[in-house]
């Protein structure tokens, strides 16, 4: 069987300094960069990889990455800080602040409900 040392999710990009500053506007850190080659940026369990493209479809198209916080009220003054537009929602899952990157990848914050 194989090891797998560490794992992250590649979503492409159009502009690699917006996507770097919006991730780390949303507490994300930059990890590694190689100009404007390829990125990455990481919180706790996950690291994304941000790879520039000229292609006309950007983001991750049908995935969606949730960030786990304590408290929602958190996530809402974040998102409201830096001016990025949001919608909430409540299941009994937990409660949500649905947002998107700069190149359109479904992104959200959730208080869990477990």
């Amino acid at each position: 069987m194989i090891k797998i040392n560490e794992t992250n999710v590649t979503i492409m990009v159009k502009d690699m300094e917006l996507a770097i500053k919006f991730y780390e506007s949303i507490g994300l850190i930059l990890k590694n960069r190689w100009e404007d080659h390829y990125a990455m940026v990481e919180t706790a369990g996950l690291t994304i990889g941000l790879h520039p493209t000229e292609e006309a479809k950007t983001g991750s198209m049908t995935v969606s990455i949730g960030f786990m916080i304590d408290k929602l009220s958190e996530g809402l003054e974040l998102l409201e800080k830096n001016k990025i537009v949001f919608t909430s929602a409540s299941g009994k899952s937990g409660k949500y602040l649905h947002f998107h990157d700069p190149d359109g990848t479904v992104l959200y914050f959730v208080e869990p409900g477990w």
